[in-house]
């Protein structure tokens, strides 16, 4: 039986049984000269086969945690985690390596952290296969499909400083992909680069999407780089805040267009994150009045006047 089977019976048609990627209140808590920061607060995230999807968030929200755990480079204080049947919060030893080898293929900011400047974009590309114990010939068709699909053929002897900012990332996306993973984890790929240069690494993204199947996930703190892909989830304070859907709907004509809403999050426990805007509006501070309607919850501010239920003055 498959590692992946296993665990599928195991979680049955629970939270997350169908997902390739299923993070079920995940808490990551770090400790530092007494000091205990909660980095994820019981983040529940579903993503599934082929997805491609933006997590975007501020400086110290939790996403770079997240993404930690999904590459295999941290665990879980406590929660589940599973992708595509590893359980990432017991992962140790040779199936951690396999894990991070095979299953997963992570893309940095800087492309000095993806490339060695000593190697040309082909030898790049074929380094992990080569590690992975993979024949010559098979590393020269691997590479040369992933550089070709990348629209990179003809830089495949140029060594990195010989290659513009983002020929580098593209080159950095094929390194990620030498070893046919599952999942594609990006960390602020276009960070460095400018717009026209960014919405190239965007499209290699996609068509990797496309062609390989392979599901992407983005990690990225500008909302506008998000706009590229079909579905955005927004982490605040270590938890999934809310979720915006873009779908291509065609009006009377024909015409293709995009829409696009956003979605507050309500997690398996309960909680909503209310946007600052509507707080702020409201005057809806510490404790506020729920009222359960027939087809909505009404969320009310608690005047000054209000007395809790069942005190008397």
């Amino acid at each position: 039986m498959t590692i992946s089977s296993s665990l599928s019976e195991a979680r049955g048609s629970g939270f997350g049984a169908d997902a390739l990627i299923a993070c079920d209140s995940v808490v990551r808590v770090f400790r530092s000269g007494g000091v205990e920061v909660q980095a994820l607060q019981g983040l529940d995230l579903l993503v599934q086969e082929k997805d491609m999807l933006a997590i975007v968030g501020a400086s110290g929200s939790g996403k770079s945690t997240l993404l930690g755990i999904l590459s295999g480079l941290d665990a879980p204080t406590a929660g589940t985690a599973h992708l595509a049947g590893h359980d990432l919060t017991t992962m140790r030893g040779a199936e951690l390596v396999r894990y991070r080898r095979s299953t997963v293929g992570l893309v940095r900011q800087q492309s000095s952290r993806n490339l060695l400047p000593h190697l040309t974009a082909a030898e790049n590309v074929s380094l992990p296969l080569a590690l992975a114990g993979a024949g010559r010939r098979e590393r020269s068709n691997r590479s040369g499909e992933l550089l070709r699909a990348l629209g990179l053929a003809d830089r495949a002897d140029q060594r990195p400083a010989q290659l513009s900012g983002g020929e580098q990332q593209r080159v950095s996306i094929a390194v990620a992909l030498a070893g046919s993973p599952r999942v594609l984890l990006a960390d602020e790929p276009t960070g460095q680069l400018d717009e026209k240069t960014s919405d190239e690494v965007f499209g290699a993204l996609r068509a990797v999407n496309d062609t390989f199947g392979c599901t992407i996930v983005i990690v990225t703190h500008d909302a506008t780089v998000a706009s590229q892909v079909r579905r955005t989830v927004a982490i605040r304070d270590g938890r999934i805040s809310s979720e915006t859907l873009r779908r291509e709907q065609l009006d009377a004509s024909g015409v293709a267009t995009l829409s696009e809403e956003e979605f507050a999050v309500l997690d398996r426990v309960g909680r909503l994150q209310l946007p600052s805007e509507y707080r702020e509006a409201l005057g809806l501070n510490e404790r506020v009045r729920l009222t359960l309607e027939s087809d909505h919850v009404g969320v009310w501010p608690q005047h000054d006047h209000d007395e809790p239920e069942g005190e008397t003055r």
